[in-house]
């Protein structure tokens, strides 16, 4: 498949600027972990922003007016990954066991999810973490037909079956194996809750551990994402789903390749468009965690992402609010943030 072709090239350009200094290999990382995190939540319906995702990840702060429980689906799944680094460092093959301890990261305090009943009502269904499902589960497709997945009690059998096949497919292309292997794990849909995540999670636990990058499939992409899972349900050509799979890495890697080459600032350098709300938390846990206070170039300097103008102004109106300290005068003010009642 040409796709391929035009993946290991771009894999071999990334490659010329081998060995990565400490600095960057770090970025990389920790842009991967946010975008994928981010998008793989977002296609199931996690309201997080990419903004928000990589400031709650990187700063542990949560914005008001969002689900806490978006918080721990983001959370869950950013230790998945860190999981899936240690796998790939042991060498672990993949196993069931290994699949439902993986489920249990990414579930990780999580009771129920939310699912219709007979009548179309909303209800908690029970969440049984890193185990396999013990009721029915099915999806409401595009197209409007009820799409059921394979019943509790094959699922053992199924799941048996797909970690067999892998010892077997070693003759296929690396993303063609990857790709194969997503769709059938969602085609089973083992778990209550999770498996599209989990779906992409394994994939990407695949291509890592045969060198790729990993394929972040676009929240922006995601009906073309369903219609191609769905289309391929249909004919039964897997080749529709691997090529989609495919055109994905290839964009994740060139975002890689473009960061290398100096055309593309990373997101942790990048300046985000944030709102007041967001600007003031930020503003108020860094004098608020700091040992002294703080002149406002020190906090430029901790909030690169801030512009000096609306730094100066939100600064402003924290004092005016009585949430800030002011010392000094001219150049050598510095701020201090009050402490809360």
């Amino acid at each position: 498949m040409h796709i391929f072709q035009k993946i290991d090239q771009i894999r071999k350009d990334i490659d010329k600027h081998r060995p990565f200094d400490t600095g960057i290999q770090k970025t990389l990382q920790e842009q991967l972990r946010i975008e994928w995190t981010y998008n793989s939540n977002a296609i199931e319906g996690n309201t997080l922003t990419l903004g928000e995702t990589a400031f709650f990840l990187r700063e542990g702060l949560t914005s008001e007016g969002k689900p806490l429980q978006d918080y721990l689906e983001a959370k869950n799944h950013a230790e998945a990954i860190d999981h899936l680094q240690d796998i790939i460092a042991q060498k672990r093959p993949i196993t069931e066991h290994l699949i439902k301890s993986l489920h249990g990261v990414l579930m990780k305090g999580m009771d129920f999810t939310v699912a219709k009943d007979a009548r179309g009502q909303l209800i908690h269904k029970p969440l049984h973490v890193g185990e396999y499902k013990k009721q029915p589960n099915h999806v409401l497709t595009l197209s409007g037909k009820i799409h059921k997945y394979v019943n509790p009690l094959h699922v053992r059998d199924e799941m048996e079956e797909l970690v067999k096949r892998l010892s077997t497919s070693k003759q296929l292309h690396p993303v063609e194996r990857a790709a194969i292997f997503h769709y059938r794990f969602v085609s089973i849909h083992p778990f209550d809750d999770g498996n599209g995540r989990m779906s992409r999670l394994l994939m990407n636990l695949m291509l890592m551990r045969d060198g790729y990058y990993p394929c972040i499939i676009q929240h922006a992409h995601r009906r073309r994402y369903i219609e191609t899972l769905e289309e391929t349900d249909s004919t039964k050509d897997d080749s529709l789903f691997v090529k989609f799979v495919g055109q994905e890495l290839l964009s994740t890697e060139q975002k890689v390749l473009e960061i290398l080459q100096g055309k593309s600032v990373p997101l942790t350098q990048q300046t985000t468009k944030l709102n007041s709300m967001q600007r003031t938390e930020r503003i108020m846990h860094v004098l608020r965690t700091a040992s002294h206070p703080l002149s406002i170039g020190q906090i430029a300097e901790l909030l690169p992402e801030l512009k000096r103008p609306t730094l100066k102004k939100d600064l402003e109106q924290l004092v005016a609010k009585k949430l800030l300290h002011i010392q000094g005068k001219g150049s050598g003010v510095i701020y201090n943030a009050l402490k809360k009642n």
